[in-house]
């Protein structure tokens, strides 16, 4: 780890966890259940060596200490793990009833969050225990939990938006005229880990017509001369995420080529400047889609603005429409609005930014100008 990122602590975890008690009684909770994934990985620092079958389950309530349910054969690595001093443990072994001990843990009329990484057959596994609890979505009733990074998560997320960059920065020294979408990519993946990526979650390559398709898979088209490039990717570097997109052409681009990117490059911009404390998600959004509208291709911007980012890539707050909780300071999202023309090309800029006391901080910070690679 970077020696100037402080690892998480005891400390940290117990807090996190006190959070998320305090933010469910708020919302008429009993309690928690969270299960390996990020919810777990954020409020405790554990995640099990190998998911499977076998139920770990975290109880969080106001009425007792935060506890977590483990098999036995996991629970030495539990008790290894960063957080593990913040928990009670209990443990089952194979040939028990998971639900049947983890039931024992609950208040049989009780109101509980459900991590929505939980697999389907714990919840009903704990349903037909408790038939008289009643069972939410932690995103539906606490979408906000993880939202809010800390100092330490904010430098883990600009190392990781630094990373990215430096990532772009030589990804357009390359050639990528007679080459496959997939080469390109492999490039990213490279280059990602590299500059001291963990994980690379997703490195898009959507050349010439496959740029039409926000997500596309980079495939076996080979980029010709004159092809506007969508290049997205991003990962995980120190457990914390990064994501940007720049559009590059090969060759010298078309007056159209030109006029649609300088118009998502207005869009973007514009969202950026409207960030500020207190506003709601979706006015982002508005303000970014208003530009494109107003220039005639509203009907080709076909996603949100922009998604929240933290020990994953995709989380809340979402810039989109109908989302009028307001942004705080620590939040950190993506700005990326784009125009697609089926058949043809696309554009799209992303920065992942902050909000700040008094405004946005980008944490990405390559040119967004359109690139010309060769």
């Amino acid at each position: 780890m970077n020696a100037a990122l402080t690892p998480f602590t005891t400390e940290d975890y117990r807090a996190r966890m006190e959070l998320a008690v305090h933010s469910a009684v708020a919302e008429g909770l009993d309690g928690l259940l969270i299960t390996p994934g990020p919810d777990m990985l954020w409020l405790t620092g554990y995640t099990p060596t190998a998911i499977t079958e076998r139920l770990t389950l975290l109880v969080l309530s106001a009425e007792e200490e935060p506890r977590m349910l483990v098999p036995t054969l996991e629970r030495p690595d539990l008790e290894s793990a960063e957080g593990s001093d913040a928990l009670a443990i209990s443990d089952w072994r194979d040939g028990q009833d998971p639900y049947d001990v983890a039931s024992a843990l609950l208040r049989p009329d009780g109101t509980y969050a459900v991590s929505d990484s939980a697999w389907a057959m714990h919840l009903l596994g704990l349903q037909s225990r408790l038939a008289d609890a009643r069972y939410f979505s932690i995103t539906e009733r606490l979408p906000m939990l993880r939202a809010v990074k800390d100092a330490n998560e904010l430098a883990r997320l600009e190392a990781a938006g630094a990373a990215a960059d430096a990532t772009f920065g030589e990804i357009v020294t390359v050639r990528f005229a007679g080459r496959k979408e997939t080469e390109v990519a492999a490039d990213l993946a490279r280059l990602l880990r590299e500059f001291g990526h963990e994980q690379v979650d997703f490195t898009i390559v959507g050349s010439g017509p496959n740029g039409a398709n926000p997500h596309h898979e980079a495939g076996d088209r080979t980029i010709a001369e004159g092809d506007v490039v969508v290049l997205d990717f991003g990962g995980l570097m120190h457990g914390y995420g990064s994501d940007t997109t720049r559009t590059v052409c090969v060759g010298e681009p078309t007056a159209e080529m030109r006029e649609v990117h300088d118009i998502v490059r207005s869009a973007q911009q514009a969202a950026f400047e409207a960030v500020r404390p207190g506003i709601a998600c979706q006015e982002v959004d508005r303000v970014a889609r208003r530009v494109i509208t107003d220039a005639g291709y509203g009907d080709a911007f076909i996603h949100r603005t922009g998604h929240g980012i933290g020990v994953t890539t995709h989380e809340p707050p979402y810039m989109v429409e109908g989302e009028e909780r307001p942004t705080v300071p620590g939040m950190c999202f993506s700005i990326e609005p784009g125009i697609y023309l089926a058949g043809r090309f696309g554009v799209r800029i992303e920065d992942i930014v902050t909000v700040t006391k008094d405004g946005g901080r980008r944490l990405n910070n390559t040119d967004r100008g359109l690139a010309i690679v060769e």
